[in-house]
């Protein structure tokens, strides 16, 4: 059990410090780095077209003709726009290996403003056709700024060969699974979904983009209902994430409702921070390709943990606590959630899954847990400063607690799911060439 419900006062110190998203003089990813401090002060190319891309990725449109139209997945759409700038932009760096494609077309003195901005439109386009308007006229005006010439010439072929290639790679990708209609379970432990259709059943038949199987890192199974690990867990949250709490401080609500924004706005903005953490086009195109190769994997990964193992949520275990065969756990009808719980199963927490995920690709990255970085929240408003690779995935776990959606046990599981998937990224792609 946790024991630990003060943990975001014990945060207060890291969050005095006044820092934003960047990279300091101290370090640089080129090489070994004691402490890394990041401020998203550096405009460039990749954080041109990151921003972009999320705008025509969270866009709806009227007529949806692709797949990723029908069906988004902005985690992997991000990912495969990603994955095609990095290719692009090393193609032309020549320090870093390619992710999936080397492309044939000469590299040599081709821009790599051109190639970016031609890798970054060509998935977009292929992928969402529909949405032109997110997208067009940026490139062209981007574009036009590229003085006409050779360099010019190189570069756009060079990006529009990646882009071609790499929708070509993640085309079929299996997000059009058609899926059976969803039946919750009626026994003890079992997911009770709110309505026939819980979220992002598809994300597990989703190709990955480096993992081997999807279900590669899958956690062990959750605590048995008559242990004393569950027992702890699910009386820890009932003290803790209720509705009405004697021992929930104001500022672990607060901290809960910091990372209840919806995580498409949520995620999006605030990595697309770390495209402008750095003025090299290359360190910027492989951070976020890093970052968003891993997240893709780990979301997938993690969802296909949840509906294997469909465990219910705290609300359904204390409602019906009678049932659970523990005489440590108590039932009470009347309790609920001091905020809302996600519709899809409860083990383990997606939440942590992808928190742990960044801070393992951070890790991966800069060689180094100490990375300070800011996060925003439109929910509250506010700005929280996270001082090392572990510290927003530490609060990130505990807020899920704090908000009465998740037990301990889910969000370690989940924590550790994401930092499996993004050490495999990290040690086998994106390294340097040889």
């Amino acid at each position: 059990m946790h024991t630990r419900p003060d943990l975001p006062q014990g945060l207060g110190s890291l969050l005095l410090v006044a820092l934003v998203l960047g990279i300091s003089a101290c370090a640089t990813p080129r090489g070994a780095a004691t402490s890394v401090t990041l401020t998203a002060d550096k405009p460039n190319v990749v954080s041109y077209w990151n921003e972009v891309a999320n705008r025509t990725v969270l866009a709806t449109s009227t007529v949806n003709s692709t797949p990723e139209e029908q069906r988004p997945a902005f985690f992997h759409d991000l990912a495969t726009v990603h994955v095609a700038i990095y290719d692009a932009a090393v193609a032309i760096d020549g320090r870093y290996k390619p992710f999936a494609v080397k492309p044939r077309a000469s590299a040599a003195g081709a821009s790599t403003e051109a190639a970016v901005g031609a890798a970054a439109y060509g998935v977009l386009k292929a992928l969402f056709p529909n949405r032109s308007a997110q997208y067009q006229a940026a490139y062209e005006q981007r574009l036009a700024a590229v003085p006409d010439g050779a360099a010019k010439t190189l570069g756009l072929a060079l990006g529009s060969e990646v882009a071609a290639e790499v929708v070509r790679l993640r085309a079929n990708d299996g997000r059009t699974v058609a899926l059976a209609p969803y039946v919750s379970g009626t026994a003890a432990g079992q997911f009770r979904s709110a309505n026939p259709n819980p979220l992002f059943r598809h994300l597990p038949s989703i190709k990955p983009f480096a993992l081997d199987r999807i279900d590669q890192f899958r956690p062990a199974p959750p605590p048995n209902l008559d242990s004393a690990a569950y027992a702890g867990a699910v009386n820890e949250t009932r003290a803790l994430g209720g509705s009405t709490s004697t021992v929930r401080s104001p500022e672990q609500l607060e901290v809960a409702r910091f990372h209840t924004e919806p995580p498409p706005t949520f995620v999006t903005r605030n990595f697309g921070r770390l495209a402008s953490s750095t003025a090299d086009a290359a360190d910027a195109a492989r951070l976020m390709a890093m970052v968003y190769v891993a997240f893709a994997d780990t979301i997938a990964a993690c969802f296909e943990a949840k509906y294997h193992y469909s465990f219910w949520r705290p609300v359904s275990a204390i409602h019906m606590a009678d049932a659970d065969g523990n005489d440590k756990t108590q039932p009470d009808v009347k309790w609920a959630p001091v905020l809302p719980t996600p519709n899809h199963p409860e083990y383990p927490a997606a939440h942590s899954c992808t928190s742990g995920s960044l801070g393992g690709a951070l890790l991966g990255y800069y060689g180094t847990p100490n990375v300070t970085f800011a996060w925003d929240s439109k929910v509250t408003g506010t700005t929280r400063t996270f001082a090392g690779t572990d510290a927003f995935n530490d609060e990130n776990r505990f807020a899920r607690i704090h908000g009465g959606m998740h037990f301990g046990f889910a969000t370690e599981a989940g924590a550790e799911l994401g930092k499996q998937v993004a050490q495999w990224v990290t040690a086998r792609h994106f390294g340097r060439q040889q």
